[in-house]
């Protein structure tokens, strides 16, 4: 009689447990539910605004130079205290101090350089600004190499490799962050649509991927964010090639969008008026045969831009990612969750412009090489022969 007690005093404690478990499980399952639409919301409210401020800073025209300074310094600014939280201890001299030195030095050579470019009329008004161009690239060496010396000057016998790691940062750093800057503000002054369009297209990704995810999302992509999933970006690379085409076909009508960046000395003014190229003209296609069957349809009228957009798209969908997923490796390296915490529900400015500076070096070198040359070309037909 003590055994079955015993038993059914132990089946009893099992069938009061059994709903127990199931009630903490339900309330896991609920709190998880909620805090994923928490940061869904979150995310999404952010993201609206973030559009939304964007698209208010495209209707100020090219002060958006101002942004893209304001966003370069920032994105440097969390790399930068990343390296020296974590060396801090170390109390390393002038390590952030020179950082800074070198990025203002950086920033000069390249904004000098687009000065000299895009603002000759200014230049041959000021004579302080003649000199300055005419001798541009000897001073921005002159100052560079004062920092370099004053690294030098600065290391100290039990530190020196740990230096050089931190001097290697700081240079890695300016590469990816001023460098591929200066490559957005060249993609702007050939037209705004150049710098509108690469940014919506990686933003729409984004938001695409992040989308598809969040619904329909099983399958793991990478080790490095184990939050994407194929499903996203599957999904995410078909709604970009939507997005892209429908944006292009909007902005490619407008003058204010489609031409070159000028400035007038005149007016002391932006302006963006010319005779649209090629690329922005309408034309006239003939469809393949198969395609004629399906749609009923022998010729379809499209920009030719949208067409560069199918491809700056399909980049921004298939190989930007990358830009996110190197990101990822990087904070997992020094185990942070972001770069910072500038944005809620979003991580740091870096976070944002992670895959956004790897697109703006693709757009710079696609008009370099399909757009700027083909332009170049015809132009001039006798260099034909030589290519």
């Amino acid at each position: 009689s003590m055994v079955s007690k015993a038993a059914l005093r132990s089946r009893s404690t099992r069938t009061d447990a059994e709903p127990r478990s199931d009630l903490c499980v339900l309330m896991c399952i609920c709190v998880c539910c909620v805090s994923r639409w928490k940061n869904w919301w979150i995310r999404g409210v952010l993201s609206l605004a973030m559009i939304s401020g964007f698209f208010m800073i495209i209707y100020l025209g090219p002060i958006m130079l101002i942004l893209v300074m304001t966003i370069q310094i920032k994105c440097f600014q969390e790399i930068i205290d990343i390296g020296y939280r974590v060396y801090h201890s170390y109390e390393l001299p002038w390590f952030r101090t020179l950082s800074w030195y070198f990025l203002i030095c950086v920033n000069y050579f390249f904004y000098g350089e687009t000065l000299a470019e895009y603002f000759g009329a200014l230049v041959q008004r000021e004579d302080s600004l003649q000199f300055l161009v005419r001798y541009h690239r000897f001073i921005s060496f002159i100052v560079y190499l004062a920092g370099f010396c004053m690294f030098v000057l600065s290391l100290v016998k039990k530190h020196y490799r740990l230096q050089f790691y931190m001097f290697a940062w700081t240079h890695v750093t300016l590469l990816i962050v001023v460098t591929q800057s200066h490559l957005v503000i060249q993609n702007l002054f050939e037209g705004m649509i150049w710098f509108i369009v690469p940014i919506s297209i990686v933003i729409c990704n984004d938001i695409m991927a992040y989308l598809f995810g969040f619904f329909f999302g099983r399958t793991p992509l990478i080790k490095l964010s184990p939050k994407k999933t194929w499903e996203g970006f599957i999904g995410g690379f078909f709604g970009t090639l939507v997005c892209g085409f429908i944006l292009a076909y909007l902005l490619a009508q407008f003058q204010y969008f489609v031409c070159p960046v000028e400035y007038n000395s005149e007016t002391n003014h932006f302006t963006a008026e010319c005779e649209p190229s090629d690329v922005f003209v309408m034309h006239q296609y003939t469809l393949p045969f198969t395609v004629q069957n399906i749609l009923t349809w022998k010729t379809v009228n499209l920009y030719p831009y949208q067409i560069h957009s199918v491809l700056l798209s399909t980049f921004a969908s298939l190989i930007g990612p990358f830009g996110g997923f190197f990101a990822s490796g990087f904070k997992r390296a020094f185990k942070i969750k972001d770069f910072a915490d500038t944005i809620p529900g979003h991580g740091g400015i870096m976070d944002r412009f992670d895959c956004q500076y790897l697109m703006a070096t693709f757009t710079h070198v696609y008009i370099a090489s399909f757009i700027s040359f083909s332009q170049f070309l015809k132009c001039n037909p006798s260099k034909n022969s030589l290519f």
